[in-house]
């Protein structure tokens, strides 16, 4: 044999292999095997296009389309789903508990009659590729729960528990989907309302609702949501006509109003048109309106309505008529300002005649960038975003704010400008800050003031003190942390009030005087140095003012960092301010902090030990 068979048998031998292997691997384990035997029905639910009941003389069949389940006969709707693909999962799971076979039913021919299944009334079709036969379903077993079945082609007989029949043997119109809609209330992007009061119309940019008219404003994101809700998640009560008849009895001919949600977002740059359709480039999306009528003379908890989609009128709870008294003030947001956190940079804080202060963030905290980039107060600034947020303006004054100067809005005693900062240009920005939010302060009044955001056209007024929580001094904005060492590493100290202690870190860390006498309380230093290695203030005031009493303090500490004592630092405590609290200053940094009564107390704890009282001697007693 040459290499040039052995090279074509050894091919031939590896075809067969792989043939094999692959006909094994199609072919079902035993274990499946064994389950498929027993199954009443076999088959592919992926591959099943559609359904066909026959009851009696009624034909009910309902097709999948695009995913979704419909009745096409004897009336066109939305099917119910679930029970679709509940009756597909019993039909999987549908097991023989008997069989009679063919030739038992050859050999009596009244065995069918007997079972009810020579002509019977019920009947199931699978349409689909790979599909089984046609399943006929006779009479109810002496066995309890269980029947007789059998395929068209076959005479062969089944007994099966009742579930498959329990599932099919309905009316059409027990198959209607009962909600409403199948669009969700995350997939509306706009909404059209037609009531008594006039019209509105709402839209969703990004993540947050619009009203687009009968004004422009924000609107409260879970009021519409909740508006949504209403028609995605209301559950049909009746089926009572479809739509092409008489709509008078429905007082639908006339309907009291009607709501009309769309699922297509809407574009910048299109034209769009709000009646019955939304025209998006030529696309048209026609919405799903839902029109509502009057309320049936028995059902007073209910009231008529027609669906556009579906093509018919039903009723749902009386509820959803609330939707009728809806007006713009209703879904306006009350909210001060939206603040996108997730693209803000910058925030200007300006009070003319003040200046201005710019906070940036960086890498997650934020400096004061008009003051070299000093760290701020991080927690600070997140609390003005969150007061911001969480503000609700106590009245909208006026919807268009054509007179600026009687609110004190032409020129504003404070303005704050919420801007995203790019470095550089890129495809989506240009480089530089980019403002995106502005809030202006006017006039007080009482216990409110004037406000407006400058990108929307109504005047508002807020409480008062909201303002007040927010400084306009940069140094009001410094971080807190004063400083930022450890105990260990501070070599030498030195306090003055009346007199002048200093001591120094020997070896050993023992400490010694270079000014002063007496034993050195240990315990005392140390809670000094715990104090003042990780000092916090309490806030900062601002420029210092000579009411703050830094040219006559009543303590100041001095240290070192460092062994040959060239790293030095100095802490000046002042007077006390009027909650409590001490006014201080540190070298290196500009403006007055307070510092709680506790801290001062840490810091001026006595440093020479005081000795033990010598207990008095015990008075002896002559009898």
């Amino acid at each position: 044999m040459n290499w040039r068979t052995t090279l074509i048998l050894a091919v031939v031998v590896l075809g067969v292999f792989a043939y094999l292997r692959f006909f094994e691997m199609k072919q079902p384990s035993t274990e499946e095997a064994r389950r498929q035997a027993q199954n009443v029905v076999n088959f592919d639910r992926s591959k099943v296009d559609g359904i066909i009941i026959q009851n009696g003389d009624e034909k009910i069949e309902i097709r999948r389309r695009d995913n979704k389940w419909r009745l096409e006969t004897p009336i066109k709707d939305q099917a119910d789903g679930a029970l679709v693909e509940n009756l597909l999962s019993d039909l999987e799971t549908w097991q023989k508990e008997g069989i009679i076979p063919a030739k038992d039913i050859e050999a009596d021919k009244s065995k069918l009659n007997e079972y009810g299944l020579n002509r019977p009334k019920l009947k199931l079709k699978l349409i689909g590729s790979d599909r089984p036969p046609e399943i006929l379903f006779g009479k109810d077993a002496a066995l309890e729960g269980r029947m007789y079945v059998r395929f068209e082609n076959s005479k062969e007989t089944f007994l099966a528990r009742q579930s498959v029949k329990k599932d099919i043997d309905k009316k059409a119109e027990e198959f209607r989907d009962k909600k409403l809609t199948d669009v969700t209330t995350a997939q509306v992007r706009r909404i059209a309302l037609k009531t008594p009061a006039g019209e509105m119309e709402l839209e969703k940019k990004g993540e947050h609702w619009d009203i687009v008219k009968p004004l422009r404003a924000r609107a409260d994101d879970e009021k519409v949501g909740d508006l949504i809700a209403q028609i995605t998640t209301a559950r049909i009560q009746q089926f009572v006509a479809d739509d092409h008849g008489d709509l008078r009895p429905y007082g639908l001919a006339e309907p009291r109003g009607s709501i009309t949600l769309f699922s297509q977002e809407g574009r910048k740059d299109q034209k769009v048109e709000i009646a019955d359709s939304i025209k998006v480039f030529g696309q048209e999306d026609k919405g799903q309106m839902l029109q509502i009528g009057s309320v049936p003379e028995k059902e007073k908890d209910q009231v008529y309505v027609r669906f556009a989609p579906r093509g018919a009128v039903y009723t749902l709870p009386r509820k959803i008529e609330e939707a009728l008294n809806t007006k713009p003030a209703d879904l306006r947001d009350y909210h001060f300002v939206r603040i996108d956190t997730n693209v803000l940079d910058r925030i200007t804080i300006d009070v003319p005649g003040k200046g201005k202060t710019v906070l940036a963030r960086k890498d997650g905290n934020w400096t004061i960038a008009n003051r070299n980039n000093a760290p701020a107060d991080s927690g600070a600034v997140r609390r003005l975003i969150d007061t911001l947020q969480n503000e609700r303006v106590t009245k909208f004054v006026e919807d268009v704010a054509s007179n600026l100067p009687k609110y004190g809005l032409d020129k504003p005693h404070l303005q704050l400008t919420f801007s995203s900062f790019a470095s550089e240009n890129t495809a989506e920005t240009k480089a530089g800050e980019q403002p995106f939010a502005t809030l202006a302060f006017g006039k007080e009044d009482g216990d409110n003031v004037y406000a407006r955001l400058t990108d929307e056209p109504f005047v508002v007024a807020a409480r008062r003190g909201v303002v007040d929580q927010i400084p306009a001094d940069p140094l009001q904005w410094q971080e807190l942390s004063i400083f930022q060492f450890k105990p260990d590493q501070i070599h030498r100290v030195s306090v003055t009030t009346d007199k002048e202690l200093s001591l120094e870190r020997g070896e050993n860390d023992q400490w010694h005087w270079l000014k002063g006498t007496g034993q050195i309380d240990g315990t005392n230093v140390q809670s000094l140095l715990n104090t003042l290695s990780s000092l916090h203030a309490v806030r900062w005031l601002g420029a210092t003012k000579p009411q703050d009493g830094l040219e006559k303090p009543q303590l100041t500490l001095a240290f070192t960092t460092s062994p040959d004592n060239k790293a030095s630092h100095r802490l000046i405590i002042g007077a006390p301010a009027n909650d409590g609290t001490w006014c201080a200053h540190v070298d290196g940094r500009e403006g007055t902090f307070v510092i709680t009564n506790s801290v001062l107390n840490s810091l001026r704890l006595p440093l020479v030990a005081q000795p033990s009282p010598t207990p008095s001697p015990t008075p002896t007693v002559t009898p």
